[in-house]
């Protein structure tokens, strides 16, 4: 992205818009997980605001087939048979590499494991740049697919929403009141737990299925044949180790130990519980075969156990919920009351988004240093030391002791992730860098603001501009 006479030009989309041009984006969408892999192309339609280019509506231009993950003997995704099968869809959808302006691969399960994570990138090697790339977390997939399935948006004026998102190796839930995830957890509940070959044998069989079949009363092996009973009576277990993590009922020691997130408190009864993934596809009625799993029997089982609870809604997109379109591509420039020190920290590019849940009318730094913790957790970058891009929008008084105590939260919560980087919606960028420095932390500070930034955004910030005294930026949003 360059800048001359004050207009911003976009340099990977190969065009200049004009004031009141529309600006069209072919986009990709990837979804790599454990269990099933996919695209969906895109056209997002953006119009410039001042110096923003702010998303006007999306089209969809192809969605691929589902394909099943594909594996090699020892374990790790074969990439050979999922390069061609990424490139067929690309031939499918009549688009061509070079012909994508941006896009978001989304790696999930044990897709997103080191090994395979590196070698599905180098799959991706020629759109580097133009890609958000998200290894997804239990958390941070259980917020994808809440948003992507659009309960996030539904419970904005529907009320409290439970949705539960059922792949092959985890279930993933998430309460959402008022247009935001307000409680989340995942469990080791899946279609793939279990998987079948052509003749009914067990051909692979997980490790946490071990305690589910226990509790259903059942030995398999490898090379049994179960009768229909038995898969029923192992997907009845399973229901109800869902239901109770839902809050649905009382929650067994079975329920607990199978949970990889804490558990959600107990709430009230839900407005409507919504579904997505792959077993929600049966639930939904749109499909009927069978693919050598759990899934159509977990989903009867489901219908079974959650029927009478709450009202059923089901997702537009399903087994697609975490196929989030592509990354929109907003352009923007920072306010002038911003802080960089010192100025060699720029350019960076592709920090994720934190937008920490701040109690602004208590405002301490505990507080905010915990709400900062937990944003953490919940995009699923609490494992290591790199920089990431706290959003924030001050509210309130700026006095010394709020602004105190909250570069202390920041400070305490984000230690050692260098550098620090703040994005404010406010006029406030200079003020708490320069307090942040004063107050003694060392490492590189980047604070900007006039910038809106939301959860699952990834953010560059460009070198210092002469003109302005601003920076330029790159907003990539997932786009839903």
């Amino acid at each position: 992205m360059s800048e001359a006479g004050g207009r911003v030009f976009f340099a990977r989309a190969r065009r200049a818009p004009d004031r009141d041009a529309d600006i069209r984006l072919t986009s990709v969408g990837v979804d790599i997980g454990s269990a099933t892999s996919h695209l969906a192309f895109s056209r997002l339609i953006l119009r410039r605001k001042g110096n923003a280019a702010v998303l006007l509506g999306r089209e969809l231009l192809h969605e691929s087939a589902i394909c099943l993950t594909p594996y090699a003997a020892d374990g790790s995704i074969d990439t050979t048979k999922l390069g061609d099968f990424i490139g067929a869809e690309y031939a499918q959808a009549g688009i061509s590499r070079d012909a994508i302006d941006t896009g978001a691969l989304i790696l999930t399960g044990l897709a997103a494991r080191r090994r395979n994570a590196r070698a599905i990138g180098a799959l991706f090697a020629a759109e580097t740049g133009r890609f958000v790339a998200v290894a997804a977390g239990d958390a941070l997939e259980t917020v994808l697919a809440a948003h992507g399935s659009g309960a996030v948006a539904a419970s904005a004026v529907g009320g409290t929403i439970l949705h539960l998102d059922m792949g092959g190796g985890t279930a993933k839930i998430a309460r959402c009141s008022g247009g935001e995830i307000v409680a989340l957890t995942a469990i080791d509940i899946g279609a793939r737990l279990v998987v079948f070959d052509e003749a009914g044998r067990i051909a692979r069989l997980e490790a946490e299925a071990a305690p589910l079949l226990e509790a259903a009363g059942l030995r398999w092996s490898l090379g049994d044949v179960p009768h229909e009973a038995a898969i029923a009576r192992l997907a009845q277990v399973m229901a109800q180790c869902l239901f109770e993590a839902c809050g649905g009922a009382e929650m067994s020691s079975l329920t607990a130990g199978l949970l990889r997130l804490p558990a959600m408190e107990v709430a009230a009864l839900p407005d409507g519980i919504g579904f997505s993934g792959g077993v929600a596809e049966y639930l939904h009625g749109r499909e009927d075969r069978g693919f050598g799993d759990l899934g159509p029997a977990l989903a009867r089982a489901v219908h079974a156990c959650f029927g009478g609870w709450a009202p059923f809604r089901f997702a537009d997109h399903g087994i697609r919920a975490t196929v989030v379109g592509a990354s929109q591509f907003s352009v923007q420039v920072s306010g002038n009351t911003i802080f960089v020190d010192p100025p060699e920290v720029l350019p960076l590019a592709s920090l994720p988004a934190i937008r920490p849940l701040i109690a602004w009318d208590r405002l301490s730094a505990t507080q905010l240093e915990l709400a900062i913790r937990a944003a953490l957790v919940r995009m699923g970058v609490a494992e290591g030391d790199g920089p990431v891009a706290l959003a924030y929008e001050w509210q309130g008084d700026a006095t010394h002791d709020r602004i105190a105590a909250f570069c202390a939260g920041v400070s305490a919560a984000l230690a050692g992730r260098v550098p620090l980087v703040l994005v404010g919606q406010g006029d406030f960028g200079g003020l708490i860098g320069t307090h942040l420095r004063r107050s003694g932390h060392r490492g590189g500070i980047v604070s900007i603001d006039g910038i809106t930034l939301r959860e699952l955004d990834h953010i560059d910030i460009g070198e210092l501009l002469q003109i302005s005294g601003g920076v330029p930026v790159v907003v990539k949003s997932l786009v839903f």
